[in-house]
C-alpha cells in the first residue's frame, strides 16, 4: 500500500524565508477541499485559506504564526441536520531542524529544508475543529418528564479525608 500525501500541501523552501521573515497566503483547491472534508469526517468543506507568518526563530528554526479559514458543512450532535459554518483559528507553530530540540515535544522537525504550510493549515483545523458541533442557537433539552432526578438536591459530598478527621478523635 503506498502512502498518500498531504491533502493540503504547500510546501516552503525555509531558504527562502529571509531574516525579516516571510508572508504566505494559501487556498485550497476544490479537490484539497473534498479530500479535506474525508479526513476531517465533516460533510464538505467549501474553502479553506490560510494567512501566514514564518519568521527566523532560535538559530535554525522557524516559527509559523497567523490563522487559518474554513467554510465548512458539519453535522450537529442534537439534531443531526447538517449546517455551514465559517471557523477561524489562530496558528502558531515552531519547527527546527533534527538534533535542533527534538527533546521539546511541541516543536516541529524541517524535513529536507521545507515547512508544509498547507499541512500546518490542515493540522490546525484538524486539531481545533469542536468535535460535538451545534447549529447556533441550538440547546439540548430534556423531554418532559426526564428532569425529575435533577430537581432532587445533590446529596453532599463526603471528603475523603473524614475517615482520618475522625481516627485522629478516636485518638487512634
Amino acid at each position: 500500500m503506498r502512502q498518500q500525501g498531504p491533502e493540503f500541501s504547500r510546501p516552503l523552501e525555509v531558504a527562502r524565508v529571509g531574516p525579516q521573515g516571510s508572508r504566505e497566503r494559501l487556498n485550497a483547491t476544490a479537490p484539497e477541499c473534498t479530500a479535506l472534508a474525508r479526513r476531517l469526517q465533516v460533510p464538505a468543506v467549501h474553502a479553506v485559506s490560510a494567512d501566514l507568518n514564518v519568521r527566523p526563530w532560535r538559530g535554525g528554526g522557524y516559527k509559523v504564526t497567523g490563522e487559518v479559514e474554513a467554510d465548512i458543512d458539519q453535522v450537529s450532535v442534537i439534531s443531526l441536520e447538517t449546517f455551514r459554518s465559517t471557523v477561524r483559528f489562530p496558528v502558531e507553530r515552531y519547527f527546527l531542524t533534527h538534533g535542533g530540540g527534538d527533546s521539546e515535544e511541541d516543536i516541529d522537525v524541517i524535513e529536507d529544508g521545507e515547512i508544509d504550510l498547507g499541512e500546518v493549515a490542515a493540522e490546525t483545523l484538524g486539531l481545533e475543529l469542536d468535535p460535538y458541533p451545534r447549529k447556533p442557537g441550538e440547546a439540548f433539552e430534556t423531554p418532559a418528564g426526564e428532569g425529575k432526578a435533577e430537581e432532587e438536591p445533590a446529596p453532599a459530598k463526603v471528603s475523603p479525608f473524614a475517615v482520618l478527621k475522625n481516627r485522629d478523635k478516636e485518638g487512634g
